[in-house]
C-alpha cells in the first residue's frame, strides 16, 4: 500500500544537540500509528517538523509519493496535515470559533467576515465533539479539559488527510475520551492516516495498529501493535527494565493537618448549582489522599479553594494546624505552609522564558538573595541540588524552561515547592501528559515527602495512580464529595460507580 506520508532520514540539531537523528516513519491512510517514547525522546521535535513549526532539518517528507517543504504551519494545514498539541495553542481572549478559525476565517465577496455562518460550524463541530458550550464563550473562561476539546475541533476543521495527536486525552474525562475514540476509527474508516502519541499504553493498544518507539531522537523498534506486549514496549521506550511503583507502607499519623468543614463556592454564573457543596475531609499528616473525579466534578476548585484563589465566594471553614483560616490570597497560604501544583503547567506553574534555575528559586528568593541582591552561586547551589535530587534533563541553569519536557517541567515546579518544605502539598493532575518513568519518579517522591511528614493532596483523572498513590481517597461528583475509600477497599469499579452523577444512573 503506498503511504500517505513518508519521513526519511529526518536529523534535527539544536546548538550542537541532536534531537533527531535518521528517523524514518511511514504513515498508511486508514491506521492509527502509535508514537511512544519517554520524555524527550523527540516526539515533539517530529511533530514540530511535521506543522512547519521547524523547517531547518536534514532528510526528506514525502506526501503521497512527492517531497513536500515547508516554511510555515500553514503550509502544512494546506497541504492536508492536521496538528492536535499537547499544550493548548489557543488565545483566551479570543472566542471559541474565532481561535477554531484563526488565521482560516470565512469571508465573503466583499471581504467581510461571514461570523454567523463560523458560529453555526463551531456549533456543529462541538455537538460532534459533544462539549456543551457557546461557540462565542472566551477560550480563557472554560477549563483545561474543555479547551482540550477545542484544541481536537481546530485539527478537525480542516478535514485533514494526516492527523498528530498529542497526548490529546491528557486534560479530558472517561466521557470525552469515548466521544475521541469514536471520532479516531471513524476518521480511521475514512482513510485518514492517525499518528497517536501518548504515555497512557492502554489507549494505544486500544486504537493502534502500529507503533514506533522513539529514543533518545533515534526510532529503536516498530511494528504491529498485535506483535507486543505492554512490558515489552516499557522496556523499548527506557532501554531498560521499568516496574511501576505502588505505595506500600503507609505514613501517615492520626494527626490532623488540615480540616475542612462544610465548604461551599458559590456559581457566580449559576447561584443555583454551586461549584463546591458542603465539602467536609480531614487531613494527617503525613497521609496522602487522593481525589478521584470527572471533568467539571470540582477538584481543581477545591485545590484554588484552599490555596486563597476564591475566598469572596467560600462558605465554611478550613483549620491548618488547628488555626481557623481565612486566605484571601495565595500569598497568605503560602506563607502559611500551603503550596500547589497546578493543571495547566504551562499557564499556571512556570514562567517560560525564564530559565531552570531562575523558576526554581521563584518561591525561595530570599535564600537565592545576598544582602538584597540575588545571588548567581546561591542560584547555582539551588540549582545543583535539586537537578541532582530529582533527575531533572537539562543542558545547564540557563536553559529556558520552556525548552524542557513536559515531566522535567513539572519536577522544576515540584522542586521550588519543595524548597519551601511545606505543611500541605497540593498536586493538581501531576503526571498528566509525562511518561511512565518520570511518573514513577515523582511516585517515589511523593512517597518520600509523605514519610517525611508532609501531608499530600492529589488530583488523578487516572483511576489506576490514585489506587497506587493513596492511603485514602475521596470521590468527586458535582461539586460534592460522593464516596470515600480507604486503600484496601477501593477499587476500579467502586471507585467509577461513586464518581457517576445519580441521574446518570438512572
Amino acid at each position: 500500500m503506498t503511504a500517505l506520508l513518508e519521513v526519511k532520514e529526518i536529523t534535527k540539531k539544536f546548538s550542537g544537540v541532536t534531537a533527531l537523528s535518521n528517523v524514518n516513519l511511514r504513515l498508511e491512510g486508514g491506521k492509527v500509528t502509535a508514537l511512544i517514547g519517554e520524555n524527550g525522546a523527540g516526539k515533539s521535535t517530529l511533530l514540530k517538523i511535521m506543522s512547519g513549526i521547524y523547517t531547518d532539518f536534514e532528510g526528506q517528507i514525502l506526501f503521497k509519493g512527492q517531497e513536500i517543504k515547508f516554511s510555515r504551519p500553514k503550509d502544512a494545514q494546506e497541504m492536508g496535515i492536521g496538528i492536535i498539541h499537547q499544550e493548548l495553542n489557543l488565545i483566551p481572549y479570543l472566542t471559541v470559533a474565532q481561535n477554531i478559525f484563526l488565521g482560516r476565517e470565512l469571508v465573503n465577496a466583499f471581504g467581510f467576515l461571514e461570523r454567523e455562518k463560523m458560529i453555526n460550524k463551531t456549533k456543529a463541530l462541538l455537538n460532534r465533539l459533544k462539549l456543551e458550550v457557546e461557540p462565542t464563550a472566551l477560550v480563557g473562561t472554560l477549563k483545561v479539559g474543555q479547551q482540550q476539546i477545542v484544541e481536537i475541533a481546530k485539527a478537525l476543521l480542516t478535514e485533514s488527510e494526516v492527523v498528530f495527536m498529542d497526548e490529546p486525552t491528557s486534560a479530558i474525562g472517561e466521557s470525552e475520551v469515548e466521544v475521541l475514540f469514536e471520532i479516531i476509527n471513524k476518521l480511521k474508516a475514512e482513510g485518514k492516516a492517525i499518528v497517536y502519541i501518548s504515555h497512557k499504553l492502554d489507549e494505544l493498544f486500544a486504537l493502534a495498529d502500529d507503533f514506533v518507539v522513539l529514543r533518545d531522537g533515534k526510532v529503536v523498534g516498530q511494528g504491529g501493535v498485535s506483535e507486543i506486549s505492554r512490558s515489552q514496549l516499557i522496556n523499548m521506550m527506557a532501554g531498560r527494565e521499568v516496574k511501576v511503583v505502588k505505595k506500600s507502607t503507609k505514613n501517615c499519623t492520626e494527626e490532623k493537618v488540615l480540616e475542612v468543614k462544610n465548604l461551599g463556592l458559590l456559581n457566580p454564573e449559576n447561584p443555583q448549582r454551586p461549584l463546591l457543596k458542603d465539602i467536609s475531609f480531614d487531613l494527617c499528616k503525613g497521609e496522602v489522599l487522593g481525589v478521584y473525579g470527572l471533568m467539571g466534578a470540582g477538584r481543581t476548585e477545591l485545590c484554588e479553594s484552599l490555596f486563597g484563589l476564591n475566598h469572596r465566594k467560600l462558605t465554611g471553614s478550613i483549620l491548618l494546624n488547628g488555626q481557623k483560616t481565612g486566605f484571601k490570597s495565595p500569598i497568605e497560604a503560602i506563607d502559611a505552609g500551603m503550596a500547589l501544583v497546578p493543571e495547566d503547567r504551562k499557564k499556571d506553574g512556570i514562567v517560560a522564558g525564564m530559565s531552570v534555575s531562575k523558576n526554581l528559586s521563584l518561591t525561595v528568593i530570599e535564600k537565592v538573595s545576598k544582602f538584597g541582591f540575588l545571588s548567581d552561586a546561591l542560584h547555582t547551589k539551588l540549582y545543583d541540588k535539586h537537578v541532582a535530587s530529582l533527575k531533572i534533563k537539562v543542558h545547564n541553569e540557563d536553559q529556558a524552561i520552556k525548552n524542557l519536557s513536559g515531566g522535567n517541567q513539572q519536577k522544576v515546579i515540584l522542586g521550588k515547592w519543595i524548597e519551601r518544605n511545606p505543611t500541605v502539598l497540593m498536586l493538581d493532575e501531576p503526571t498528566r501528559g509525562i511518561d511512565i518513568n518520570a511518573k514513577n519518579e515523582i511516585y517515589e517522591l511523593i512517597a518520600r515527602l509523605s514519610a517525611s511528614g508532609i501531608s499530600i493532596l492529589v488530583i488523578s483523572s487516572e483511576i489506576p495512580e490514585i489506587l497506587a498513590i493513596s492511603d485514602r481517597i475521596l470521590v468527586m461528583s458535582e461539586g460534592e464529595i460522593t464516596a470515600e475509600f480507604s486503600s484496601e477497599e477501593a477499587t476500579e469499579t467502586n471507585i467509577m460507580n461513586a464518581c457517576i452523577p445519580e441521574n446518570m444512573n438512572q
